[in-house]
């Protein structure tokens, strides 16, 4: 009787086992692969370990915690504690000077970890970029906000300008070559201006009245401001060389000469001075030509004295500094951007080629 039911037991398993033979292969199936990922979970990367060893690849969070360097995949991968620093590089694809390669190639050896991402100045995104920090300059680098953990940012940090978490790196203060200049200076109320503001062409200057190289330019510019009258704008912005104290003084002076609606007679006479003034001390010579060229000279003296227009100058040159002038003159004719000492027919050349627009 007991054989009979252990015989009736054995068979109804067989019956079983074959009747769910197909489903019980799945079931076992899952579990072992389900052994696995809770291994791989609950064991580190003791499985993914195996497979290393099989096929002789793959990184795991053990292999990184043990190496700053390791080979895989053909390459050599270095470690670094640093987040990832996100880049939006602004470039032009029609501009060959524009190529960021050097430049990107120097920001890696200071911040290694920089992961870049090249846009067009002329596309959407580029556009609203240029308008969000109004960039003059191209290449142009902005980052994500990781870049002010970084030692570079600690050391240059008012080289960066932050605005809804990305920060614009101010590339032609830092020195690196201008690509493109995509915008001129603005033209203020308070600039030196001479000629009509309606003018076509604009002629914008940064200068310096201890430069000799500005010196030589400013001969260019009286004839050709007597060449062609209103049709043009020759705007005057101050950039004094900052290490001289007279520099600052002659660019004070001139501005006080210009108040008084005498700007050119007053430059004509700092610019044929320069060796006279340049090695001298205080404001009494400056006050001399002012009687020289027969400005009010109680007017004058009290403007020199009291610095009106220093708070001017002063925005002059940070305006400059925005464009990257580091020595005069530097010369933008509408945004025709020429510097060093421009001849008087590449100055005329390069205004009938604006005219002719």
């Amino acid at each position: 009787m007991e054989e009979n039911i252990i015989g009736e037991k054995n068979n109804n398993v067989e019956i079983l086992l074959n009747r769910n033979g197909s489903s019980s292969k799945k079931k076992i199936k899952n579990l072992i692969a389900l052994s696995i990922l809770l291994g791989g979970l609950f064991g580190g990367s003791i499985f993914v370990d195996v497979i290393q060893m099989i096929n002789g690849g793959g990184v795991t969070p053990e292999k990184l915690s043990k190496s700053d360097v390791f080979r895989s995949a053909g390459k050599t991968w270095v470690g670094y504690s640093e987040s990832i620093i996100k880049a939006d590089v602004l470039t032009d694809d029609t501009c060959e000077e524009c190529k960021p390669d050097e430049v990107l190639l120097w920001l890696r050896r200071i911040v290694p970890t920089i992961l870049t991402r090249k846009i067009d100045q002329n596309s959407e995104e580029g556009k609203k970029i240029v308008s969000d920090f109004n960039i003059k300059t191209i290449p142009a680098f902005v980052f994500s906000k990781e870049i002010k953990e970084t030692e570079f940012y600690q050391q240059a940090s008012v080289l960066f300008e932050e605005k809804d978490g990305r920060l614009f790196l101010k590339a032609a203060e830092v020195g690196i070559p201008i690509g493109k200049y995509i915008q001129a200076p603005n033209i203020f109320d308070y600039d030196i201006r001479i000629g009509s503001d309606d003018a076509k062409v604009k002629i914008v200057e940064f200068s310096d009245f201890l430069s000799v190289s500005s010196q030589t330019f400013h001969l260019a510019v009286k004839k050709i401001l007597a060449e062609y009258g209103n049709r043009i704008q020759y705007v005057f912005k101050q950039f004094p060389f900052e290490l001289s104290l007279q520099s600052g003084n002659a660019a004070l002076a001139s501005e006080c000469a210009n108040d008084q609606k005498k700007f050119m007679e007053y430059a004509d006479k700092l610019f044929e001075s320069q060796s006279d003034w340049g090695m001298s001390e205080g404001l009494q010579k400056f006050k001399n030509y002012a009687k020289q060229k027969g400005l009010n000279a109680i007017e004058f003296d009290q403007c020199l004295d009291e610095q009106k227009f220093q708070d001017k100058i002063g925005k002059n040159i940070e305006d400059g500094k925005g464009f990257g002038v580091s020595e005069t003159p530097v010369l933008f004719i509408n945004q025709q951007f020429k510097n060093g000492i421009i001849s008087y027919d590449d100055l005329k050349n390069a205004i009938e080629s604006e005219l002719a627009k």
